[in-house]
């Protein structure tokens, strides 16, 4: 097959990636991921997807599973496995547009990772215009919460994934274009710290405040980083009056291991703080956790087949283990072959300059439709 011959109009592609990303879909807003949930439903049902709208967890927004006819359905096939949420809040939209600049594009969630999803729907679309036919049959997983450990769809995924074959995640592409092959261990942490109350004008020597012990304790868990595992604090919430010494102080952790032994013993430090102090009392809670993944022998083969149509469209494909999570962490620790880092190429994500650029769109697309075409 000729891919560079494939119908993909990049502008039709830019519009409709477009129209996903003016739909807002923070996490922790349910209503707005399913706003995004139904508008990717109605543009998977017009390429012929059998669809199942899964209903969402723990406050989190709904999940999408689209089935596409096959002569083999019901068989082990290729999974496309991705998230519509995104870090932005809504309203992110008034200072980082949808907005072309030349070769770049930006816009909130468009590396991260609406621009890959929508590179795959456009894979599909494009096979399906010239009537080809997968060796495989195809499912497209969108999840709800990725951006926050994927506390209430991990099981979904593994559950899906144990059906299928192959797993291709277009989560951002790495520097240069690559891939990923790998991903580092993640552990998040909820710690609390404990005051005693009193008032801040009257009485300030009486109380403890848990902002104050928790200003030491951050201190403490950051210089806990070093080559093998890192600690960073990434919210704080504390107090509810000015006039009162606060009792109680929140803040949220990330930690993250390129071995599973150096995450595991950086979660028994992370326990270990926990306990009765000068100040207070401190509480220690593990949250979610993202197993590492080490590439397999089945990974580096597909990994050799998308090198080989890469090359077949004019450009390298290096790979390469990664550090922040995917939902990747979790089919390939299962020791399914997975591809992670399909997406789009760009920059700044998480960031307000996420910018895409443009090309890798149909660049992408291209890849990804040679790779539906090829896995076996």
């Amino acid at each position: 097959m000729d891919l560079h011959a494939l119908p993909i109009d990049a502008e039709n592609a830019l519009a409709a990636l477009g129209r996903w990303v003016t739909c807002e879909s923070p996490t922790y807003d349910a209503a707005a991921v399913n706003r995004m949930m139904a508008l990717a439903a109605s543009d998977l049902a017009d390429l012929g997807a059998v669809l199942e709208r899964l209903p969402g967890r723990g406050g989190y927004g709904d999940c999408l599973r689209a089935a596409f006819p096959h002569p083999r359905v019901g068989e082990p096939g290729v999974l496309v496995l991705g998230h519509l949420d995104t870090v932005h809040p809504v309203g992110t939209l008034e200072v980082l547009p949808f907005r072309r600049d030349g070769a770049g594009c930006t816009g909130p969630g468009i590396v991260d990772m609406k621009g890959g999803n929508r590179a795959a729907l456009e894979a599909i679309a494009a096979l399906a215009r010239i009537g080809a036919t997968t060796p495989l049959p195809v499912t497209v997983l969108f999840t709800s919460d990725e951006e926050v450990g994927s506390p209430t769809t991990r099981d979904l995924i593994e559950a899906e994934a144990l059906r299928q074959r192959a797993v291709l995640v277009p989560e951002p592409a790495r520097d240069h274009g690559g891939v990923v092959s790998g991903r580092y261990a993640i552990a998040r942490f909820v710690v609390t710290t404990h005051g005693r109350p009193s008032h801040a004008g009257a009485a300030l020597s009486e109380g403890r405040s848990a902002i104050a012990a928790m200003a030491k304790e951050i201190l403490a868990i950051e210089a806990m980083t070093g080559p093998d595992c890192t600690f960073s604090v990434g919210t704080v919430e504390g107090g509810q009056w000015v006039n009162c010494v606060p009792t109680l102080c929140t803040a949220r952790v990330l930690s993250m291991a390129k071995r599973q032994a150096d995450l595991d013993a950086g979660i028994a430090r992370m326990l270990a703080l926990a306990g009765a102090h000068d100040d207070g009392r401190l509480e220690v809670e593990v949250d979610v956790v993202r197993p590492v993944w080490e590439p397999t022998h089945g990974t580096l083969a597909l990994h050799a087949t998308a090198t080989r149509i890469a090359r077949e469209l004019g450009f390298e494909l290096p790979h390469g283990p990664a550090g922040g999570g995917s939902d990747g962490n979790f089919t390939g620790a299962m020791g399914i072959p997975t591809l992670d880092g399909l997406g789009v190429r760009g920059s700044g994500i998480h960031t307000l300059d996420e910018r895409m650029t443009i090309d890798s769109l149909t660049e992408r697309a291209r890849l990804l439709a040679g790779l539906l075409m090829n896995v076996r």
